[in-house]
């Protein structure tokens, strides 16, 4: 699913396909090439950081590091999906530190229960959906984040339970202002 965006100066002149570290020009050979990369990142130690914005660019970076030359920098153009629009790109900096503040006042979500942990994990994840702070690689970086939250309060993360269509629904609806798929697609992941 393509984004839409105003004049984007991140893509190849006349396509969509983002500007890459191998200048691969194939939208299909940069998907394959990106799900790669980021599946062998994502096996690595995430970097450590104090769950706030500076931590979460610096996941993001680690995910996409080795395709994009602007991980880990927050987006500076319009983008929205399926006609729904996201953060303007000035108020990004501050909606994350909103955000990540608010994490932070909860204590990073430990402490609570599986069913607590879930519903507020869900909120945590639709703001930042909404915020979308990055050109690409927005979802991976969310799942990041919670698998490290899942970590920090206790709670297992199976990600065998992460399938992508019922994940990007749930995001979807969240965006509507629905959490509860997005909550109950937590409750089962980091259901011990």
């Amino acid at each position: 699913m393509s984004y839409t965006a105003e004049h984007d100066p991140l893509c190849y002149p006349g396509t969509t396909v983002l500007k890459n570290k191998l200048d691969i020009r194939s939208q299909s050979d940069l998907d394959e090439y990106e799900l790669a990369v980021f599946l062998t990142r994502a096996d690595e130690d995430w970097p450590t950081g104090q769950l706030d914005y500076e931590h979460y660019k610096a996941l993001h970076h680690h995910l996409f590091q080795d395709v994009y030359e602007w991980a880990g920098k927050r987006r500076t153009i319009r983008i929205g999906k399926n006609g729904n629009w996201f953060c303007y790109p000035d108020y990004i900096d501050q909606e994350m530190d909103r955000v990540f503040g608010v994490l932070s006042d909860k204590n990073h979500l430990i402490g609570l229960s599986v069913d607590e942990f879930a519903k507020a994990a869900a909120h945590v994840l639709a703001e930042i959906n909404a915020v979308h702070p990055f050109r690409e690689g927005n979802g991976r970086t969310q799942l990041a984040l919670l698998s490290i939250l899942a970590e920090h309060a206790g709670f297992p993360f199976d990600d065998d339970k992460l399938d992508r269509d019922r994940v990007i629904q749930a995001m979807v609806d969240s965006f509507s202002g629905n959490e509860a798929p997005l909550s109950d697609l937590i409750r089962d992941i980091v259901s011990p």
